[in-house]
């Protein structure tokens, strides 16, 4: 039934197969006078070996293996960073994370990065994203992505109390889809740029019938084929509407997932190929590539300027990734004559060498532990680490037996090729990231730890292998996810163990105050939160949270530095300069909460408790002309605050506007006579 419903919806798509013009100056990669339309689809956290088309047995993915023999296969595709929000930037910006910092969740695409969407939209594109998660949401984890696109469509919340997270933090496949094919149905210009982020394969893994019943003991299997029926039906909707043949079609995955083949539990840890090596294929117009495979090695960053190349846009100077087209051009070549391309092309008797790098900086910032970073080069991979790594894939394929300690020529090889090569792909960072408390929960909604829970000594910790910890970090995200399904007590147990093996981990004691508090056990939060703030002072999180306990328990003398603090660690958050703000008014300190409030809307003016309290706070100060204005962007922000009407209606009544405080004050009866949501 699902299948129906989905094709249902795309019976009144009108779409024309015409192209356009190229744009001024683009370099069109064929004869052809005509832009392509050029749809990217990501999948979030996907095995390439769970792939048909790269050897999988398992028979999950028909319709991708189908899609894979009209298409360029590239059966060597790494990620550069095992974290969605990264690893897109890199995809997207055709950089690399040591160039655009953008290397943890919740960090900015600076403006100046050369950004796929954007040149597109500047020759000319129609650019739409359709997300899957909170993850890629400008408001939550990826701010800066949104830029070049004439849609957008993230717009997630927190989860509430029961809400169903389909509806909250993520959505399924099928809704990705539906939304992109509406908006396909309402823009028939051509040509245009679409971006389907498919999240289903990340955990919790919980694929819906009949893949959830079919794949019950297997449900991250489950998640792969429901995405791949998705796919599946997409594309055939693009074929019925003439939009198949003429399209560029890249579809990647953005990194794997770990089941405990090197310790870990899910991602973002290390550097295996079971979280780096990535399916990527590439469908290109009317050319006769059908099942070409790639074996060279390529990484992510450069599916960026190859997509420009396909679009006939030379890529930008500041884009360091190459584009794959001189490897698609060896897959043409008969098998025969490939010696002799080679060493034309190379100018010399073998192909190019593609080295990939890749990193990780999540153990360093959630937990005060080492980063990591690799190179896969020949048929080595090396992983700079305390303690390093070495493997030779040709007859170790699984990272079994680390050569590093016998062969410690190579890996200083190896180890100086890294280094020369982040050397010259890095620049210079100006700022560093600072998550604020909004943004910190809906990250920890879907799992993550955000970048400022690491202890203060971190310089020590820095020296940590993760390898030695990983089975605290898996305690650590399995405690996570119990609190994102309301299993309190649960989570409580696996985060007093963490502190009891990691005790210098300021994030074990923060997320252990936090639970804490969430069951009203204050008292036994305030210690545990206070040695957070003590083993972390830069977090801005940690003195936030030891102040809501403090407020929790009436000590709002003892929670003004706290919130003081937490504003000087994370100066651009318009959260927290509200919470000091609130408690400088509770303790009747008018001209610093007008400051901290005023600080608050500079930097979010739609932010809707600062609006209300200030407004409330000058009404009961006499001055309902001042209050006015905030009252009624509170009012705006949140239209079912009977709050905000209520004492919008008191302002306008001391104003004398008696026809507006009559309407506000029936509106705020209304809204307080509705149940709660």
């Amino acid at each position: 039934m699902w299948l129906v419903r989905r094709l249902l919806l795309v019976v009144f798509l009108a779409l024309s197969a015409s192209g356009a013009a190229p744009p001024k100056g683009a370099r069109p990669s064929s004869a052809s006078t005509t832009l392509p339309n050029i749809i990217l689809i990501t999948l979030d956290t996907t095995r390439a070996d769970r792939m048909g088309f790269l050897g999988s047995e398992r028979g999950l993915t028909p319709n991708l293996d189908a899609l894979a023999k009209q298409s360029v296969v590239f059966t060597r595709a790494y990620a550069q960073v095992p974290l969605t929000t990264p690893s897109h930037a890199a995809l997207l910006t055709g950089t690399y994370p040591q160039f655009s910092h953008l290397e943890d969740l919740g960090a900015p695409l600076g403006k100046d990065l050369p950004y796929l969407p954007d040149l597109l939209h500047k020759h000319g594109y129609h650019t739409a994203a359709f997300l899957g998660a909170y993850i890629l949401d400008p408001a939550a984890a990826a701010p800066g992505f949104e830029r070049g696109f004439d849609v957008y469509d993230a717009n997630f919340h927190q989860r509430k109390p029961g809400e169903d997270r389909y509806k909250s933090v993520e959505r399924r496949a099928e809704d990705v889809a539906n939304r992109a094919l509406g908006w396909l149905s309402r823009h028939q210009q051509r040509p245009f740029f679409i971006w389907l982020h498919f999240y289903d394969a990340h955990d919790p893994y919980d694929p819906p019938e009949p893949f959830k019943t079919h794949y019950a003991s297997a449900p991250y299997d489950g998640e792969i084929a429901y995405t791949d029926s998705i796919v599946g039906s997409f594309v055939e909707v693009l074929r019925k509407h003439g939009l198949y043949q003429n399209s560029v079609i890249a579809i990647a995955a953005d990194h794997g997932e770990a089941f405990g083949e090197h310790g870990e539990e899910r991602h973002g840890m290390f550097l295996y190929d079971e979280t780096i090596h990535v399916p990527l294929l590439l469908k290109l117009p009317a050319e006769p590539l059908e099942g070409k495979r790639v074996e060279e090695r390529v990484a992510l960053a450069e599916v960026a300027p190859t997509l420009l190349e396909a679009a006939g846009i030379p890529a930008p100077a500041t884009m360091q990734a190459r584009s794959l087209f001189p490897l698609i051009e060896m897959a043409k070549i008969d098998a025969a004559k490939i010696d002799v391309a080679k060493s034309a092309i190379a100018g010399k008797g073998k192909g190019p060498e593609r080295p990939v790098y890749s990193e990780t900086n999540y153990a360093h910032r959630a937990f005060g532990w080492s980063e990591l970073r690799s190179w896969r080069t020949g048929k080595y991979f090396y992983v700079q680490a305390p303690k390093r790594e070495l493997y030779d894939q040709s007859s170790d394929p699984d990272a079994v037996k680390n050569l590093a300690p016998a062969a410690k020529a190579v890996a200083d090889t190896l180890e100086s090729q890294l280094a020369d090569f982040q050397q010259r792909t890095s620049s210079i960072r100006t700022d560093q990231t600072k998550v604020d408390p909004t943004q910190a929960e809906k990250l920890r909604a879907l799992g993550y730890l955000t970048s400022d829970s690491a202890g203060a000594n971190t310089s020590e910790n820095g020296e940590i292998d993760p390898k030695d910890k990983i089975e605290v970090a898996n305690k650590f995200h399995r405690s996570l996810v119990d609190l994102e399904e309301d299993r309190y007590e649960e989570a409580i147990a696996e985060l007093r163990e963490v502190v009891r093996l990691e005790p210098d981990i300021a994030s074990g004691h923060l997320e252990l105050g936090r639970a804490l508090v969430h069951v009203q056990r204050y008292e036994e939060a305030l210690p545990v939160l206070r040695t957070a703030a003590e083993k972390n002072p830069n977090s801005g999180m940690a003195h936030y949270e030891l102040g809501l306990a403090l407020i929790k328990t009436g000590q709002w003398e003892a929670a003004l530095p706290e919130m003081q603090a937490a504003v000087v660690c994370t100066p651009t958050s318009a959260q927290l300069h509200f919470y000091a703000g609130a408690v400088h008014l509770r303790l009747k300190h008018i001209p610093e909460a007008t400051a901290e409030f005023e600080s608050s809307l500079k930097i979010d003016p739609d932010h809707f408790l600062a609006n209300l309290k200030y407004g409330e706070m000058l009404f009961r100060e006499g001055d309902a002309a001042g209050a006015l204005p905030k009252l009624s962007r509170a009012a705006k922000v949140d239209p079912k605050s009977a709050e905000a009407h209520a004492f919008l209606a008191d302002a306008y009544q001391q104003l004398g506007q008696a026809k507006n405080a009559s309407r506000e004050r029936a509106k705020a009866a209304q809204l307080k006579a509705q149940p709660p949501e």
